[in-house]
């Protein structure tokens, strides 16, 4: 009986675990060509050089105005000198307004401040990373995307004429 108990919490465990590593999604499209190399899915950069955040699902920067945080398609022009290829970034997961909680970020990671030690994945030889619309790979990629989706269903195809018994 033992065993048996075993056996089933074992199998229980094994498909969470399998679940919760398919739910995991990716987004490197989505990151911008700024952002660091090594991270298949940010919701969240913390820039400690400029004390804001970039909310990369929305595309949105998030910055400190008076006692409020503001949401917006660009910096403001305080902001605009500051080169994101060359600055720091925090890569935050988990935390759906990291900007509320921003006395710990930037006690965590304010030591990073000036640091220019990454490397942006616009400059990245790896494939997966042209994906994002900023890396200078990212047009032929796209035509590659789009060829290689249509092969297996292209008709004209000299192979797919020739059917299984016609090799």
């Amino acid at each position: 009986m033992k065993k048996f108990i075993f056996l089933f919490v074992a199998v229980i465990g094994f498909t969470v675990a399998s679940k919760a590593q398919v739910n995991v999604s990716v987004n490197i499209g989505a990151q911008p060509a700024w952002g660091p190399t090594g991270y298949d899915h940010v919701d969240y950069y913390y820039l400690p050089d400029i004390d804001c955040y970039y909310d990369v699902p929305n595309k949105v920067y998030v910055y400190p105005n008076g006692n409020s945080w503001v949401r917006a398609k660009q910096l403001p022009a305080k902001y605009r000198n500051v080169d994101l290829y060359n600055a720091h970034k925090v890569v935050i997961n988990g935390d759906k307004r990291p900007y509320q909680n921003a006395a710990k970020y930037r006690q965590e990671y304010g030591g990073y401040k000036g640091k220019h030690d990454q490397s942006p994945i616009r400059d990245s030889k790896e494939e997966k990373y042209f994906e994002s619309k900023g890396h200078p790979q990212h047009s032929q990629w796209q035509k590659d995307h789009k060829n290689n989706g249509k092969k297996g269903n292209n008709r004209n195809n000299r192979d797919d004429r020739q059917g299984p018994d016609r090799h």
